[in-house]
């Protein structure tokens, strides 16, 4: 199996631009110069009267010709004649607590810097497929065992330094050496090697229908290995941008990067401000004041208050789960029956209605964009009858309550906290809810799994693995989907591995380790001069580079 040339083009191209263009040209269409280099090279068929003519005319158009491209470039014109903004600002809810991708954990981190100022061997499209990357092409063993991956040429990193083979194996063996974030999700993947300066052979002990996918992120981003800097505050990678500055307070200041090897993605807009935006209210009215010309996500609701004429508001469905998970090694939750009875007791219709009726029901593990999905929502209707019949088996009444605590970041503010204990009232449980800093959740419920219950958006694709993991935070140990997943996984026929994910997704959600609330969809609002902003996937998959903004 192999793939074509994608999204980043042929890097000849880049390659014979560079040679073919001198510092000092006026023109940027690389056809222009290259036809002015080779009638350079024409023989001199002597000094004709009207030869003579001819050049004086040229070299007059020539100087008009430079006037206006000049003109142009100061007024940082495009060439439909729309003068564009050198800045567009965009308003993001979750902001990374460092830069170290290959040691900090979460979304928000993957969202701002892969395919911006980091890349991977693979990318993938807002439609969630895999796309080349830095692999312009690959090719895969019968056996689904051994994976060869043709690099772009001519490729660099932000710094100047020169990124090939070399480059892609030394990341990916440091990956799996040292364990970085995300190392566990290619497992099977024994070792990478340069075949040579532009090719790279990845071996497996066992296939992995979803090694491609995974290389779209962490586990095939491409570092310097020769670089030196403070991968917390700083960042060296081949991309589009590079980071003119970062604040996890505040905000975050991309510049495009001068070195970019690529010619496709080739940034349309020289600087993008992203600022971190955690109050709804505060991000719509800084939308509305011009502060921001982007919000990623936007509030449903509030967005109805925007002006259709100014502002373009859109939704789509994406990979997040606003998952309410059950921590199972804890002795009140390791009751089936008190799991499944909040399963029961909570009105998933009522939270999404209070949310703006944007959100989709989530019955299960897999979201509506994965391989593997199917409607699980049958599975545990709005039933408040059979939840109290539940903990009364399991020896709770209203009366006699169980009392449990909701743990979640105060980012996704307090409806969600004041519904859950609302509705769980009803059946018997005394929910408190302790409402912490994101970077608290991350510490205390993600890294040490100390919490009863928790609510996060889990914003990742393809991360069905995590209920197979019993050291993952939910401490979730089902033998029987960790079985039926290891067999999705080896099937190198799509369909049959989504039949198996199919299986192992329905074990999880009988088996009640969680609950999903909804199925988030991410709900984008921009000022109508924006222009290139990936509405869709927009919480895992930010590519910037055809962002613009009219002036």
């Amino acid at each position: 199996m192999s793939s074509p040339t994608g999204a980043h083009g042929e890097a000849d191209a880049t390659k014979q631009e560079n040679e073919q263009q001198p510092q000092s040209t006026a023109s940027t269409d690389a056809t222009l110069n290259a036809r002015a280099k080779s009638s350079n090279g024409a023989k001199s068929q002597g000094p004709k009267k009207w030869l003579i003519a001819l050049i004086a005319v040229i070299a007059v158009v020539a100087v008009i010709v430079a006037i206006a491209v000049t003109r142009g470039k100061n007024d940082d014109a495009n060439t439909s004649g729309v003068t564009k903004a050198d800045t567009v600002t965009i308003g993001l809810k979750l902001a990374p607590v460092s830069l170290d991708i290959r040691h900090q954990s979460g979304s928000a981190i993957e969202q701002v810097l892969i395919g911006n100022v980091y890349e991977a061997l693979l990318s993938r499209d807002s439609d969630n497929k895999v796309q080349p990357g830095l692999a312009k092409s690959w090719d895969i063993s019968k056996d689904g065992k051994t994976y060869t991956f043709h690099l772009n040429q001519n490729m660099t990193f932000s710094n100047g330094d020169k990124l090939d083979a070399d480059d892609v194996a030394w990341s990916i063996n440091q990956l799996k050496e040292k364990q970085y974030y995300n190392a566990n999700q290619v497992a099977s993947l024994d070792k990478a090697e340069a075949v040579d300066a532009n090719t790279v052979k990845l071996t497996l002990s066992t296939p992995d229908s979803n090694l491609l996918w995974y290389l779209t992120g962490r586990p095939g981003l491409v570092f310097d290995k020769n670089a030196k800097y403070n991968a917390k505050t700083e960042a060296v990678g081949s991309g589009p941008y590079t980071v003119e500055s970062f604040d996890s307070a505040s905000k975050m200041v991309l510049k495009a990067n001068p070195k970019y090897w690529g010619t496709a993605h080739k940034p349309a807009t020289q600087n993008v401000v992203i600022r971190f935006l955690t109050d709804d209210n505060a991000a719509v009215n800084a939308l509305k004041s011009g502060d921001v010309d982007v919000l990623s996500p936007v509030n449903a609701t509030l967005a109805k208050s925007l002006d259709a004429s100014t502002y373009t508001v859109s939704a789509a469905d994406g990979s997040d789960k606003f998952v309410l998970a059950f921590n199972c090694t804890n002795a009140k939750l390791k009751d089936k029956r008190v799991r499944q009875a909040i399963r029961y007791a909570i009105n998933h219709k009522e939270i999404i209605a209070s949310r703006g009726n944007v959100d989709y029901a989530l019955g299960g593990p897999i979201p509506s964009v994965d391989p593997g999905y199917e409607d699980l929502t049958g599975l545990y209707p709005y039933n408040v009858d059979k939840a109290k019949e539940l903990m009364k088996e399991a020896g709770y009444t209203t009366d006699k309550p169980l009392r449990l605590t909701l743990t979640y970041a105060n980012t996704y503010g307090t409806e969600l906290g004041d519904q859950l204990k609302s509705q769980l009232a009803k059946i018997g449980i005394d929910l408190k809810i302790d409402y912490v800093e994101f970077s608290t959740w991350l510490q205390n419920v993600h890294a040490n799994g100390d919490y009863e219950l928790s609510l996060v958006d889990h914003a990742e694709s393809h991360d069905f693995y995590k209920w197979t993991t019993p050291e993952y935070y939910y401490h979730y140990d089902n033998k029987n989907v960790q079985a039926l997943y290891a067999k999705a996984l080896a099937a190198t026929d799509e369909e049959e591995s989504n039949e198996y994910l199919k299986q192992a997704a329905k074990a999880v959600s009988e088996d009640a380790p969680a609950d999903w609330l909804f199925g988030y969809r991410v709900t984008v609002a921009y000022n109508t001069s924006v222009k290139g902003f990936p509405n869709k996937l927009s919480q895992t998959v930010l590519p910037l580079w055809q962002i613009s903004k009219a002036k």
